[in-house]
């Protein structure tokens, strides 16, 4: 069966970037920190909502960069979905569908490494849509919920580190938690996540994009 190929010049653009090495310190690598509220975990019924892209370079944060947007879904999210995330109807009725809004996810992750929370939900939504662009989700996804795992069994040896949650996981790091369930907010809080874990694990003497991922294993 022929390789699906990229079907626009962001596709093109995003599938042919080079990405961080493996080698590479993890402040000198382009990161995007990925957040999606969704109407439900199975993206074979559940649609995206809403997307933010929060990217990191040299280490820093970029939230005055960040990418962000309502999604229209083709079915209205549930009253379960509504009490979790907050994002109506009617919210969605003027929001732009999730493939008029491709090309821009696409540039925003274009040479970037993904990062996100519990990163099983990102992938299973990005894939299917991604594919309508004939592009694959590129690289290994850092997940600050696994990473959290490595870091805290770290800290307190001998016990078993859980899987937590963005929320407490960002308190325990002693980080302010943005509003929640909003895709930026939650993106933003990941992102900060994030560089306090990789700064808390790079105690080796120093943290590659390698070894990075490999403590997350």
């Amino acid at each position: 069966m022929a390789r699906a190929r990229p079907t626009t010049p962001a596709a093109a653009a995003y599938a042919d970037a080079p990405l961080p090495g493996g080698r590479e310190d993890w402040r000198a690598a382009r990161w995007a920190v990925v957040d999606l509220e969704t109407t439900g975990l199975d993206p074979a019924s559940d649609e995206i909502i809403a997307v933010a892209i929060v990217p990191i370079d040299d280490g820093r944060a970029q939230p005055g960069r960040a990418f962000y947007s309502l999604v229209r879904p083709e079915r209205p999210p549930a009253a379960a979905s509504i009490r979790i995330h907050g994002i109506r109807p009617a919210d969605l009725e003027a929001a732009p569908a999730a493939d008029d809004i491709l090309d821009d996810v696409l540039a925003a992750l274009t040479g970037r490494l993904v990062v996100a929370h519990a990163a099983f939900v990102e992938e299973g939504f990005l894939a299917p849509v991604l594919a309508t662009r004939g592009v694959r989700l590129r690289g290994d996804v850092a997940d600050t919920r696994r990473l959290g795992r490595t870091w805290l069994a770290e800290r307190d040896p001998g016990t078993k580190a859980p899987l937590l949650q963005l929320g407490p996981l960002a308190e325990l790091l002693g980080l302010p938690v943005h509003r929640e369930h909003h895709a930026l907010g939650d993106a933003l809080t990941t992102a900060q996540v994030f560089l306090a874990l990789a700064t808390h694990l790079e105690h080796r003497g120093g943290l590659s994009v390698k070894t990075l991922m490999a403590l997350q294993r």
